[in-house]
């Protein structure tokens, strides 16, 4: 006899695909598993429940030899485990269903050898200076990081542990290792990461100005539509209230020879040679909201482990 582990399934279950040769290489064949039918059938069918190979059969009108070769080619794909078990004629073989969520990494641009390019991943915590005013608060992997609404602890250093970091209003300082420094100037400069609104526990329509320094230079004001809580980020811990913010939105700042834009659309004439990288060894940048912001509707950044993307704070400088 075999049950089946509700509270094991209640775990937020989510396969992240990686983006190296070998990963690509399970990108392809989860792709290819996923791409049929009956196996998305089955796959809904062992949800609720675990089976065996004849009760699948059965329940799905389907042949038991059909039914195998698709059971084997989940089981190789690493999206269902089976083991043995008794039964009625000797010994027959379980099926669980391993994960709810899969997010792929896609492919990124291979770019050419004499191409200078820099990516530069920077953990949300790891922030140099900072003004933040309550509320506020910082949640890593397993729990929130000490007090809420306690500005001090972001002098702490739990607070490289961060993987969610929010506030009403303010600002963080990040810096970059500059590869620009005391040589030519790059050609663009890229900033991605994932954030939204702050507000108490969230809010469909909540907005909020957040704006972009580099190196002392306003580049530019992205309007936040909400602090989004409608539904599980595909990366929030299990742990994390389902009231409260779970994901934000992936942007990405570009500021290149002709001036600066928010996910393709221009937002100043802030040119890559307006931040005059090659004068320091860093890049200073600084993000927030601004204590004189029209809509001061507070601030999300979230880490590789909360949200919907596995990632920290990229930048990017090309040549």
């Amino acid at each position: 006899m075999y049950e089946f582990d509700r509270q094991a399934h209640n775990q937020n279950r989510t396969l992240v695909t990686g983006n190296d040769i070998v990963a690509r290489e399970q990108n392809i064949a989860i792709a290819k598993t996923l791409a049929s039918a009956p196996r998305l059938r089955i796959l809904e069918h062992l949800v609720i429940r675990v089976a065996s190979l004849s009760q699948i059969a059965r329940n799905l009108e389907m042949p038991i030899a059909t039914a195998s070769m698709h059971l084997a080619n989940l089981e190789s794909a690493g999206l269902v485990s089976s083991q043995t078990a008794p039964g009625k004629r000797g010994q027959q073989r379980i099926y669980t269903r391993l994960y709810d969520t899969v997010v792929f990494s896609l492919p990124e641009l291979q770019r050419r050898a004499d191409v200078d390019h820099f990516d530069i991943h920077m953990p949300v915590g790891a922030f140099v200076d900072h003004h933040v005013i309550s509320p506020c608060g910082m949640a890593g992997a397993e729990s929130v990081i000490g007090a809420l609404d306690d500005p001090v602890l972001f002098y702490a250093p739990e607070r490289y542990q961060a993987q969610l970091i929010w506030f009403s209003h303010g600002w963080l300082d990040y810096r970059f290792p500059n590869h620009s420094y005391q040589r030519d100037h790059p050609k663009s400069l890229q900033l991605s990461l994932e954030t939204c609104s702050e507000a108490a526990p969230s809010a469909a329509n909540w907005l909020s100005d957040v704006f972009l320094e580099i190196n002392d230079v306003r580049v530019g004001l992205w309007t936040s539509p909400a602090d989004f809580g409608d539904k599980r980020g595909n990366l929030t811990p299990p742990w994390w209230p389902d009231w409260n913010s779970q994901y934000g939105l992936l942007k990405v700042w570009h500021i290149g020879l002709e001036g600066s834009a928010i996910d393709g659309a221009k937002i100043s004439d802030v040119t890559i040679h307006d931040l005059n990288l090659p004068a320091r060894p860093y890049i200073s940048l600084r993000i927030g909201i601004a204590d004189d912001a029209e809509n001061k509707g507070g601030l999300n950044i979230f880490g590789r482990g909360f949200g919907n993307h596995p990632q920290d704070i990229i930048l990017q400088i090309d040549y």
